[in-house]
């Protein structure tokens, strides 16, 4: 790994989608490692997710500007998606982007900013061009994909979107990702994702954790959660452990609620035999750097899905549950086994330090 020795002061600005916690939790592992790599780098943090989020991935300092520069999927959780009020609210954004877009090229060159990373908004990039500085992106979808599969009546949002993103000077593509071919320069990544920061034992005394690790399960379905949850069914595994962040859970025996917001799922993962979830890349991500199995629920309206199913087909031991089964079933997937990855788990999980060391190396070299 270079040796970085330069003494300016790097000043990165990181922009994330504030739709639900994974673009966020991802770019926050790379703010992270920069500053791992180099402790004096002034981090610029933008976006609507909350500053408490960032604050449990990013160990130093950093700016927070809570800012809007696009839109995601407007949902009322981790399934029920509004495509009205996006379609609404993008193009709120697509009318007021040259004011938008005015303010922060003055707070880049008021500030010196030396480089733009964005998860995944495309505004950026236009942003970065008109300050004359760099704007890299990293993702395993881009947000023209997304709408794209939404009908015909999307497809000038579509356009405006690819036109932004063609003018992003390099992307770093994520494994489980579409082709992404709106871009002109992609370098593919491996998987990215924070690391247990907590003893195992000291996890298990404070919470009371008692079950063995093969009867303790995760239930994590990101930052939106998910409504009507079947916890009846957790009856049927009265000797089971179920950890969850739903602080809407109910007050059942073997559910632990976790609701301080230092912890992260990712510190509990290393007790558990399997997470379930929904499709959704940080969660993969964290749980395939730490090989353990994913139980998943199907989602059939979002076209990153498929992307995400197929990676942990092929890469980590794994369940795919139907949602007919999840909400209306007895949850008989617990006593079976998980299915073997069909290709091994190959994928490299270094992906923040290899962005990070990038940045570095081109806002310094």
């Amino acid at each position: 790994m270079t040796q970085l020795s330069n003494n300016k002061r790097p000043i990165i600005y990181l922009a994330a989608t504030g739709h639900g916690f994974g673009h966020a939790v991802r770019i926050s592992t790379v703010a992270d490692a920069i500053l791992k790599l180099r402790p004096d780098s002034l981090i610029i943090m933008v976006t609507t997710a909350p500053r408490w989020l960032l604050e449990s991935y990013i160990s130093g300092d950093f700016i927070y500007r809570p800012l809007a520069f696009d839109v995601g999927v407007i949902q009322s959780d981790s399934f029920t998606m509004d495509k009205v009020v996006t379609m609404k609210k993008v193009k709120e954004i697509y009318e007021k982007r040259q004011a938008l877009m005015a303010g922060e090229i003055n707070f880049l060159k008021t500030n010196k900013v030396d480089l733009i990373l964005a998860d995944i908004p495309p505004l950026m990039a236009p942003i970065a061009k008109l300050a004359g500085i760099p704007c890299w992106m990293m993702s395993n979808f881009g947000w023209d994909f997304i709408y794209q599969a939404w009908g015909e009546e999307w497809q000038e949002v579509v356009n405006w979107i690819k036109d932004c993103y063609q003018q992003c000077d390099r992307l770093f593509r994520f494994p489980m990702a579409e082709s992404m071919t709106a871009f002109d320069s992609i370098t593919d990544v491996g998987l990215t994702g924070g690391n247990p920061r907590y003893k195992i034992d000291d996890l298990r005394n404070k919470f009371n954790l008692t079950a063995s690790v093969d009867k303790t399960i995760l239930l994590t379905f990101g930052g939106l959660g998910l409504q009507q949850i079947p916890y009846d069914n957790l009856a049927q595994f009265s000797d089971w452990q179920f950890i969850t962040f739903d602080r809407n859970a109910p007050d059942l025996d073997n559910i632990i609620k976790i609701s301080d917001s230092v912890y992260r799922p990712v510190d509990f993962m290393p007790l558990c035999s399997r997470v379930i979830s929904k499709p959704g890349f940080s969660t993969f991500a964290e749980t395939m750097r730490l090989d353990i199995p994913i139980i998943s629920l199907v989602r059939n309206d979002f076209a990153e899905t498929p992307f995400l199913l197929e990676g942990i087909r092929n890469y980590t031991e794994h369940q795919i549950v139907e949602t007919d089964s999840f909400f209306q079933g007895n949850w008989d997937f617990l006593k079976q086994e998980p299915n073997p990855p069909k290709i091994g788990k190959i994928l490299a999980k270094d992906g923040a330090e290899v962005i990070a060391q990038a940045v570095l190396d081109r806002v310094l070299y």
